[in-house]
């Protein structure tokens, strides 16, 4: 079964989310890309409702139900990262730290990176360890305008 998904319009560029009916699969953001066809489930339609609050400034968490699919670090490191208060940032050793493996920094890093999804699972809140901002999949210049927005919103 293939999943339904939609590339909607923000203000931050376009966002596709996918879902497979009960979950929301992904979210890409920016570039998405897709051969298929779009289908718009509610699932989708609340998810983007409320993502679209938070680039609004009026929601700080999320409600929808996400499936994280990846190998038992990723999912270690993406359920950590959802433990980073709402406006704050955390290092990549933080994170290995609180996983139980603090020589794992570049591991955290590629886990990062492959975050399926961004915003809800708040990847853009992991900096470098002397507070510089390092990688991230969708560019440093939109890493900072969600700490921004962040920080506004607290």
């Amino acid at each position: 079964m293939t999943n339904d998904f939609y590339i909607f319009e923000t203000k931050f560029g376009l966002l596709k989310i996918e879902s497979d009916g009960e979950y929301i699969t992904t979210i890409e953001f920016n570039n998405p890309t897709s051969n298929n066809q779009y289908r718009l489930n509610d699932t989708i339609k609340s998810a983007f409702v409320e993502l679209n609050e938070f680039f609004d400034g009026k929601r700080k968490y999320f409600s929808f139900p996400i499936k994280l699919n990846g190998t038992e670090f990723q999912k270690s490191v993406w359920n950590e990262l959802m433990k980073i208060p709402y406006g704050e940032t955390r290092t990549y050793k933080d994170i290995a730290i609180s996983i139980g493996n603090p020589k794992a920094c570049r591991a955290v890093g590629l886990a990062n990176n492959k975050n399926p999804f961004p915003i809800v699972v708040p990847c853009h809140r992991v900096i470098g360890s002397k507070g510089a901002l390092t990688g991230y999949a969708y560019g440093l210049n939109m890493k900072e305008i969600l700490l921004k927005l962040e920080k506004g919103m607290k």
